[in-house]
């Protein structure tokens, strides 16, 4: 029970990784709430607030109804599968909107009402760093998380604690979105397993438990990094292994 007596707000709770991390921190003794922009799923058993992120007057009068927070994550992301010349402006303020103002207001709205030793988890992506082939609005996006990561642990330290968490390919809809966009997604699959050294995609649960330990006072000199979870993707040179 290493969150017992901890209150955490997790973005994006509905399905996938935020979901996964909803029912990892309620194991591990949180009071949890979540937050989407429809209605509760079945079978939740955090509590569910309707908000869109990106609002920032939404954002702030929830932080206000909610109060006191231990541990923000924030997870709500959308996933546009266009380049730059594709993209509309709808699309920009669609990823934008969620992916790096939502972050923003969410911490903005928070850091003043965290308890002392608080944990902002903000989740990013290997596409920070290494660019997914049409997806440019989300590997923008996902730069920017990092970037205010840094940003809050050093400006606020040692009150917070904010780190990211980088996952790879993690089983979701937004995985199988991104391999329709190959000419040949089968083929495409069986490429991006064979770069991986654990042969297998990762689980939201992958995540989650990177999740529960930056959370947890285990990681308490942890602050203004960030984890990578990909099952040693990125480990790897350019070169098919399965050639080798």
């Amino acid at each position: 029970m290493r969150l017992e007596g901890k209150r955490a707000m997790i973005t994006g709770g509905r399905q996938g990784i935020g979901r996964a991390i909803v029912d990892k921190f309620l194991a591990e003794g949180a009071e949890v709430v979540t937050c989407g922009r429809g209605e509760a799923p079945d079978g939740l058993a955090a509590d569910w607030i309707k908000l869109d992120v990106s609002d920032p007057r939404a954002v702030e009068a929830a932080m206000r109804h909610i109060g006191r927070l231990d541990i923000l994550v924030n997870n709500a992301g959308v996933q546009v599968e266009k380049t730059v010349a594709e993209s509309t402006d709808a699309d920009w303020d669609l990823v934008v909107g969620v992916n790096a103002r939502g972050i923003f207001n969410m911490c903005r709205a928070l850091i003043p009402r965290i308890a002392k030793g608080g944990s902002i988890i903000n989740i990013g992506s290997i596409s920070a760093n290494t660019a997914d082939p049409s997806m440019a609005l989300y590997n923008a996006s996902k730069a920017f998380v990092h970037g205010l990561t840094r940003s809050i642990a050093v400006d606020h330290g040692p009150d917070i604690r904010c780190n990211a968490i980088c996952p790879g390919w993690i089983e979701t809809g937004m995985l199988d979105a991104a391999f329709d966009l190959a000419r040949d997604p089968d083929a495409a699959r069986r490429d991006a397993l064979s770069r991986h050294a654990v042969r297998r995609f990762g689980k939201p649960q992958d995540v989650a438990n990177m999740a529960l330990w930056l959370a947890s006072e285990e990681a308490a000199f942890a602050t203004g990094q960030f984890f990578t979870v990909d099952g040693g993707l990125t480990a790897a040179s350019p070169l098919n292994p399965g050639l080798f």
